[in-house]
């Protein structure tokens, strides 16, 4: 039997939610060397809510001490790292500004990228862990030369490869998704089989920054209300009707655009530099394709390749064919039109249940070629 100091260190990201817990549970079981971190990484005493609510966020100051509590349940040492000026930098300033830009963010890709797995799997390193695990719903594989491959979850409704795209081959070496190869029923019945004081606590939503899912208050806060007012205006530049600011609409989005009109309007483009919304019906959403850049390949292709891509996280995968560039962007071609394509947001593409690669989608491709 090996001792302690024998054991291959593991730092798990704890949350205080019921993954990342059970995560730290199985892997104390499995014989790891095992320690929690918390990552504070932002100040909910910004918000209120109203009496006898609560917020449903993670990483808030009664989370951290949900971990504490489960790491002094699991006989486990826990730390807190401050992150809260590197999250403002550089997840808060990107979101604000891509919305300012007329483009629709995608934080929780950056935090992970930046984050979880550089700043947090850096501190990992330090402290002497050979892996940082987090309560990701993803699989890793690795092959006799080391080379890894990101798998979806096995679980479908809980899969979170999509915002995992970003990852490097270095880190994915050092990174371990215990609960990838789980369904969320079985992680649920494993919190109890553990005991944790956690087992019953809801899921936390997806934007942990804005706890009262009020965006536009939140981007006003932050930026200054006004700001950005212009035209609503048809895909022909004539002018239906006037807004508040670029920030407050997103491509795919039908109400709150005050025109009346015999059909249907979507958004159909934001152009900051304009101060326009563009608004067209239901057909003018397709998109033939897309732009992205600042792609990260896992697996690089050689050439076009055939694949599949996700749009956005809830997006069913679909046919596509990606082209590298030559400035180091990639073209994509849907097989079909796809709708409500949204610059800003992540493309991420699959072959299988293996992901490839992603980046971020610049712009929509309207033409047949």
């Amino acid at each position: 039997m090996k001792h302690k100091n024998d054991k291959t260190r593991v730092v798990v990201a704890m949350s205080g939610g019921v993954d990342s817990s059970v995560t730290a549970a199985i892997l104390k079981e499995q014989g790891y060397d095992v320690v929690g971190v918390s990552m504070q990484i932002w100040d909910y005493s910004k918000f209120s809510a109203a009496e006898g609510e609560e917020f449903g966020s993670c990483c808030s100051l009664d989370d951290i001490y949900d971990a504490r509590r489960v790491a002094e349940q699991l006989a486990i040492p826990f730390y807190v790292v401050n992150f809260e000026e590197e999250f403002q930098r550089l997840v808060i300033d990107d979101f604000v500004g891509e919305y300012f830009r007329g483009r629709t963010p995608n934080p929780c890709v950056r935090c992970n990228q930046l984050l979880k797995f550089d700043l947090l799997l850096r501190k990992a390193r330090s402290l002497g862990a050979e892996f940082l695990a987090t309560g990701h719903y993803a699989r890793i594989e690795r092959d006799n030369d080391g080379v890894c491959r990101l798998l979806r979850g096995v679980d479908p409704g809980k899969d979170q490869s999509y915002f995992l795209f970003t990852l490097t081959q270095e880190q994915l070496s050092h990174t371990l998704f215990p609960l990838g190869a789980l369904q969320k029923p079985e992680v649920r019945r494993l919190a109890a089989h553990y005991n944790l004081r956690v087992a019953e606590k809801g899921e936390s939503q997806e934007i942990c920054f804005i706890p009262d899912d009020d965006y536009v208050r939140f981007l006003e806060d932050e930026r200054g209300a006004g700001e950005l007012s212009g035209n609503i205006v048809d895909s022909s530049g004539k002018i239906l009707g006037n807004h508040q600011g670029v920030y407050r609409y997103t491509v795919g989005q039908r109400r709150g655009l005050g025109i009346a009109h015999p059909e249907p309007l979507y958004v159909i483009a934001v152009n900051a530099a304009s101060r326009e919304v563009v608004v067209g019906t239901k057909d003018e959403l397709y998109s033939t394709g897309l732009l992205a850049s600042s792609v990260n390949w896992i697996s690089p292709p050689t050439g076009n390749v055939q694949a599949s891509c996700k749009i956005r996280y809830r997006h069913q995968p679909v046919p596509c064919r990606i082209t590298p560039r030559p400035d180091g962007m990639v073209e994509v071609r849907f097989s079909e039109p796809e709708k409500s394509v949204t610059s800003g947001q992540a493309v991420v593409f699959y072959d299988g249940d293996a992901v490839l690669g992603g980046g971020w989608i610049k712009q929509a491709v309207r033409s047949e070629e």
